[in-house]
């Protein structure tokens, strides 16, 4: 069953890569706000902020490349 052409593929790596993927996009948010570039919120103008959003963004990088490795297995 493992090597059974007529079965349907399994989604693998999926969930890494949609989770890093967000947390790229948070990070990065959180980053801007942190720098005063995007204004008009609490976090606006504060360094930790910035510092933060870099290491949620750099967290998110990692799931993708993991779960797109993940999936590069998987499809051997």
């Amino acid at each position: 069953m493992v090597n059974d052409p007529a079965s349907p593929p399994r989604l693998k790596g999926w969930l890494p890569m949609t989770i890093g993927l967000l947390a790229i996009v948070l990070g990065a948010l959180w980053t801007l706000q942190g720098l005063d570039i995007l204004s008009d919120s609490k976090m606006s103008g504060k360094e930790p902020w910035a510092i933060i959003g870099g290491g949620v963004a750099v967290f998110g990088l990692i799931l993708v490349v993991i779960g797109e490795r993940v999936r590069s297995r998987s499809k051997r």
